[in-house]
């Protein structure tokens, strides 16, 4: 296999509501920060690809609006994936294998500002059991946790620390929206259930934002050593949701070492998810564990997953030797990819 590198990684400031910047003006500014962070040139680019929602952008087509914000002209090698950016880089990675070219843009944005975000996820649903009851993301996130709770794996106390370890992370990371509410366990515990066993606290802080990486052959830095994804069944009477096989698997096969892993990167958006991912990977003592705050900090659709690659290589300049970026998608972590990183 070519080896290749994270080069360049920006992602914008996380707001709660950024409504006067359009797709377009979004990429721009993430794709710029990303080059120059890798120190290259718009031409220098071989291949690049986005991943983005329409539902949740509330227009067709809102990726090719945002090639806008790229320069696609002259015409460039471009593809789109309909799923977190993690997964644009997951077919950039793959493109990059084939020889021809030797740097890959990976972008994506989404905006909850502009509402529709549980909607859409509604709709990813089976269409003929599940979706007619209308269920969002925090009922089956609410749904999954009150499984886990009554296996004892977990606690709501257990439930309340993700949160404060979050929050208490986020107050480091700039690029995230200042943490609100206590840092006592007792106080989380205090609040009413917004979705039993889930509070509000529990779930993430929806934001907008955009983010970009780059990728090059023989880069140097942070080097992708395995990458994977897999999935579990869609119905959700068809698989334990005590348990994510799909993650554990994707691990395996992107070969991440548990025994000296420094950093993991998890798309956690509820509190559960992080105990559910924590059980299900085997993540050990010694590994800090979503270091940037997390989706729980700054949870921004289409954008949250790639956003945990890159904070992964983030870690690796920063003095790690080994770290895995991890997105999930889909009803109850359905789809679970992971991307390792390597120091070189």
């Amino acid at each position: 296999m070519r080896p290749v590198h994270v080069v360049g990684y920006a992602r914008l400031d996380a707001l709660v509501r950024d409504t006067d910047n359009d797709e377009a003006e979004m990429v721009q500014k993430a794709t710029a920060a990303a080059l120059a962070d890798a120190g290259l040139e718009r031409s220098d680019v071989g291949f690049t690809c986005s991943g983005s929602n329409d539902y949740v952008m509330g227009r067709a087509f809102s990726f090719v609006m945002a090639l806008d914000g790229v320069g696609a002209w002259p015409p460039i090698r471009e593809s789109h994936v309909e799923m977190d950016g993690a997964w644009a880089l997951y077919e950039t990675w793959v493109r990059l294998q084939h020889g021809d070219v030797d740097v890959g843009l990976v972008y994506s944005f989404g905006k909850s500002s502009l509402g529709g975000v549980s909607e859409s996820r509604t709709s990813e649903l089976d269409p003929y059991f599940t979706a007619p009851l209308g269920p969002g993301p925090d009922e089956l996130a609410a749904l999954q946790a009150r499984v886990l709770l009554d296996r004892g794996l977990a606690t709501e106390r257990d439930l309340a620390e993700v949160v404060v370890r979050a929050r208490q992370a986020a107050a480091r990371n700039p690029q995230v929206p200042d943490p609100q509410g206590p840092l006592d366990i007792d106080a989380l515990l205090a609040a009413p259930w917004s979705a039993p066993p889930l509070r509000a606290h529990d779930g993430p802080v929806r934001t907008d934002s955009a983010a970009a990486i780059v990728l090059k052959v023989g880069g140097g830095g942070p080097r992708i050593s395995g990458i994977a994804h897999r999935i579990d069944p869609h119905q959700l009477g068809m698989r334990d949701l005590a348990t994510v096989p799909s993650a554990h698997a994707a691990a395996v096969a992107a070969g991440v070492d548990f025994d000296r892993l420094d950093v993991a990167e998890l798309h956690a958006s509820y509190s559960s998810d992080e105990l559910l991912l924590r059980h299900a990977l085997g993540i050990q003592a010694h590994t800090r564990v979503s270091p940037s705050g997390g989706a729980l900090a700054a949870n921004s659709p289409m954008v949250a997953g790639l956003a945990r690659i890159g904070e992964a290589a983030r870690a690796i300049r920063a003095g790690a030797r080994h770290a895995i970026g991890h997105a999930a998608s889909g009803p109850c972590l359905q789809h679970n990819l992971i991307c390792a990183l390597e120091a070189e």
